[in-house]
């Protein structure tokens, strides 16, 4: 079993930042870590990276779709491209994943279950990609938002038993499409609901008696108010979205916050590619851009799902651009990293094993060179990546 130290000038352990020091593997686990700034005086193997490097707990995406190419048409890519040529794309996007550091991924949405093939694979080879907490296919109605990716389903029978099977094959997650979106021009209007209340609290009951918890794609007002009301753990892309634009309604974000509900905003975005936005939502952008901002400053538990996949500015390595991204709506560098790590890690159910540099953690970790309390762009300057314990950049 392989035993080493990595040092650094700076730690950011999930939460704090700290001075020089240094963080001790053995094998795929982190079994110490000395905040003194001293160096092993035991012979131990050390991997000095600089005083003006940092060491951080590996990122972690709380919504990508491993699935999609990242093309200006991803859905016709998806519709003529067979399983086995899909699974060797979604290696490729896992692993340009994990070079950008980030060491865990929650894929929200797949066909035929890929999703659980890869992690399968990952899990024998972790050096291979980052590890993949997986939903399968999404919930959504017949013809509705992404019905292509296999998960229609109406009526709480059907509903509970497609929850069990997810549950059977080995997903981490429940995904269900509250509300309409923009991939899926033939079905309801983004700012519509696909599900109501109460198929939403069939769908979160049964998944919650069977430990699982459950993510909603929700833009619209009604779909997010009815989501959180069911008791969903995330609510994805949260646009605040209604007929006539986005509206902030302070009470609805008063019951997100009440309620702990998490809100995984969609932000990182590729700043190479211009950014084409959805006509439904292109006279819209400041505005969710202000929701955004008024959701973190009201305490909402906020952490960042790029969504990566879905379009040419949403390369499967764009997550670390969301620290920049929050930063101009206010939030401070050391907190977009704690959404990105271990607030993340508490919404999906690996807190303590992922998204924190301690004692017993994964060696998941990512080493970069900057001020990352005061630059938010510091997270962009990889110098290393670990993954359960093996150097992979």
């Amino acid at each position: 079993m392989t035993s080493y130290a990595i040092h650094a000038g700076a730690l950011f352990d999930g939460r704090n930042l700290s001075g020089p020091a240094t963080v001790h593997v053995m094998g795929d686990r982190i079994v110490g870590v000395d905040r003194t700034g001293a160096m092993p005086a035991d012979g131990t193997e050390v991997l000095d990276m600089g005083p003006s490097a940092c060491l951080l707990p590996g990122l972690i995406d709380t919504h990508v779709h491993l699935v999609f190419d990242a093309s200006p048409d991803p859905v016709s890519s998806l519709a003529s491209t067979p399983d086995s040529a899909l699974l060797a794309h979604m290696r490729a996007a896992a692993r340009s994943a994990l070079l950008a550091g980030v060491t865990t991924v929650r894929d929200l949405g797949d066909r035929d279950y890929l999703s659980l093939a890869l992690k399968a694979e990952l899990a024998r080879q972790p050096e291979h990609g980052p590890e993949i907490l997986a939903a399968g296919p999404p919930l959504t109605t017949p013809g509705g938002h992404c019905h292509f990716l296999g998960g229609e389903v109406e009526g709480a029978d059907a509903l509970r038993a497609a929850v069990r099977e997810r549950h059977a094959r080995g997903c981490s997650v429940i995904k269900i499409m509250a509300s309409g979106g923009h991939m899926t021009p033939d079905s309801v209007p983004a700012h519509a609901s696909q599900y109501g209340l109460d198929d939403l609290r069939v769908v979160v009951d049964e998944a919650h008696r069977l430990g699982l918890p459950v993510a909603a794609h929700a833009h619209g007002l009604r779909a997010i108010e009815d989501a959180a009301e069911a008791g969903v753990d995330s609510l994805e892309h949260v646009s605040f979205l209604a007929a006539d634009g986005v509206t902030c309604e302070p009470e609805l974000v008063d019951m997100l916050v009440r309620k702990g509900t998490f809100v995984s905003l969609t932000m990182g975005l590729d700043p190479n590619v211009a950014v084409q936005v959805p006509e439904s939502m292109a006279a819209h952008v400041d505005a969710l851009l202000d929701t955004y901002s008024h959701l973190h400053k009201a305490g909402a538990q906020v952490v960042v799902g790029s969504d990566a996949g879905v379009a040419p500015w949403k390369p499967h390595d764009v997550l670390p651009h969301g620290v920049a991204d929050l930063a101009r709506l206010g939030v401070s560098p050391l907190a977009a990293l704690a959404s990105m790590t271990s607030l993340a890690a508490r919404l999906c159910r690996v807190e303590g094993r992922k998204g924190v540099i301690a004692a017993e953690a994964d060696a998941d970790i990512l080493v970069v060179d900057g001020d990352v309390a005061h630059d938010p762009e510091a997270v962009l300057n990889v110098q290393a990546v670990f993954r359960a314990g093996t150097r992979v950049r």
